[in-house]
C-alpha cells in the first residue's frame, strides 16, 4: 500500500501543460481571462483532458504546440516569473480552480 500512496502523490505534483515551440524558442502557453483581468497559464490534470481542449484553446497561427508533463513548482515559478497566475483547466476548458504555489 506505502508505494501506491507516494505514486498518488507524486502524480499531484505534476500537471499537464501546452509548450508553445518557435523556432528554437519554447515557452507555456499563457492565456488571458477578461472576466477577472489576469494572465494565466492552462494546466491540466490529465494529459487527456489537455488533448480534449486542444481544438478550443486560443492558438497563434505558425507556431507548435505540443502537451507536457511539468511539475507543479516550477511551472509556479515561471508563472510568476511573467506575473501569470496556473489555473487547472478542464477538459472542456473551463476553469476549475487557480491554483497557489503551495497547491492549495
Amino acid at each position: 500500500m506505502e508505494p501506491k500512496m507516494t505514486s498518488e502523490k507524486q502524480s499531484d505534483e505534476w500537471v499537464y501543460v501546452y509548450v508553445v515551440k518557435a523556432g528554437t524558442e519554447e515557452s507555456f502557453l499563457g492565456l488571458y481571462d477578461q472576466d477577472k483581468d489576469v494572465n494565466f497559464i492552462p494546466a491540466f490534470v490529465s494529459k487527456d483532458e489537455a488533448n480534449d481542449c486542444f481544438l478550443t484553446i486560443s492558438r497563434e497561427k505558425g507556431k507548435k504546440y505540443e502537451v507536457q508533463a511539468v511539475h507543479i513548482e516550477e511551472l509556479h515559478q515561471e508563472a510568476q516569473k511573467n506575473d501569470f497566475q496556473v489555473t487547472m483547466v478542464d477538459g472542456e476548458g473551463k476553469i476549475i480552480k487557480e491554483v497557489s504555489q503551495t497547491g492549495n
